[in-house]
């Protein structure tokens, strides 16, 4: 609920819509908590969490992941269901494959712009000429309706001060606004103008001429966030409980039966002075015990030493001892998983929440 609250005040204080990215979570549980219940706009990275949350009652979705063609039906049948969904390409000739199925199949599909401001992985530069190719044939076809541009600001997780992350955001800022202007200046409309990352999202001075704030991971928070100072290793909301099932005494370490496959191997922090291998070691109530790291994940066995070097105290940790895993990177870890467990005092397990998988 802190992590939740958080976020919702950020974006009333910069007067934008808070959209949450589901990706982290997919869990309309989670969603329906911090908005006091009610359905919200969001974000999707799949169609099955489309679909997903439609089931729950969610209308207001953008899938921010470029569509293609061959997702066209699916995407409509989506539609049908009363979903105002808004898909993203960054391709003129996309653009116009989606205009001919919509024209066809009497759909008419909202389309984004995706803009590049940062991390090169997908979309347009916002002063690039196809910004407005693009945005002149989703305009003037028939089939499709020009919703907005979107942007993520994937490199603010390399910014390693306050200050860089203050600058991401008004980089992500500044130029998502100059490819809404561009667009508009040309003579199409954009009324959506959406950013948003974790990081950007946290630390945003203002948002100015954006309508909306985008951003996922917040909801459980994880090591490496805590890491580059978006929360602390406190707020972390997510955690794997595991079991101690093995004493590896001549190697002076005890190994737990959450591996790579309950934990995932994404080791984020790593290279950083917060590495902390594969995890946050912690006892059953979730308090960290600093000198343990798990520096292991094999399949299904996760290796855990002191991080100092010292021997291991094994009479603290007796086989069967349970202990509870923070993740490094909680969208990873949570994938592993169909539903979540929402505990209090340790284990005593209050609510099960579900979640999708797949795509």
């Amino acid at each position: 609920m802190k992590n939740l609250n958080r976020m919702r005040v950020q974006a009333e204080t910069l007067g934008v819509t808070l959209r949450p990215h589901v990706k982290t979570c997919k869990s309309p549980d989670v969603i329906l908590l911090g908005n006091d219940g009610k359905s919200c706009p969001i974000t999707v990275s799949t169609l099955r969490e489309a679909e997903y949350f439609a089931d729950a009652g969610f209308t207001d979705i953008i899938y921010a992941v470029s569509m293609v063609p061959g997702k066209l039906e699916r995407a409509k049948d989506i539609m049908k269901r009363g979903v105002d969904l808004k898909i993203i390409i960054d391709d003129a000739n996309i653009a116009r494959q989606i205009g001919e199925f919509g024209d066809q199949n009497d759909c008419n599909f909202n389309v984004m712009i995706e803009i590049d401001v940062d991390m090169h992985r997908a979309g347009l530069s916002p002063d690039a000429p196809e910004v407005i190719e693009i945005a002149k044939i989703i305009h003037e076809q028939q089939g499709t309706e020009l919703a907005g541009v979107l942007t993520h600001a994937g490199e603010s997780y390399e910014c390693e001060t306050k200050e860089q992350l203050i600058q991401a955001a008004e980089n992500e800022r500044a130029q998502i606004a100059r490819a809404a202007d561009n667009i508009i200046e040309a003579g199409y409309p954009c009324k959506i103008v959406s950013c948003g990352s974790t990081p950007t999202a946290t630390y945003a001075q203002n948002l100015r001429d954006v309508t909306e704030l985008r951003a996922g991971v917040y909801v459980f928070q994880d090591a490496f966030q805590a890491g580059r100072g978006c929360s602390t290793n406190n707020d972390i909301a997510l955690s794997v409980l595991c079991t101690v099932i093995s004493h590896k005494n001549n190697q002076s370490r005890i190994i737990t039966d959450a591996g790579g496959m309950a934990l995932s191997k994404d080791q984020s922090t790593r290279g950083t002075d917060f590495d902390c291998g594969y995890g946050i070691v912690c006892d059953i109530d979730g308090n960290i015990i600093d000198n343990l790291i798990v520096t292991g994940a094999n399949q299904e066995h996760g290796i855990i030493t002191t991080k100092d070097g010292s021997d291991f105290n094994f009479a603290s940790y007796p086989i069967g001892t349970r202990l509870r895993i923070l993740p490094n990177h909680a969208c990873m870890t949570a994938a592993a998983y169909d539903e979540y467990n929402v505990v209090d005092n340790g284990t005593d397990v209050i609510d099960t929440w579900s979640r999708c998988n797949g795509w």
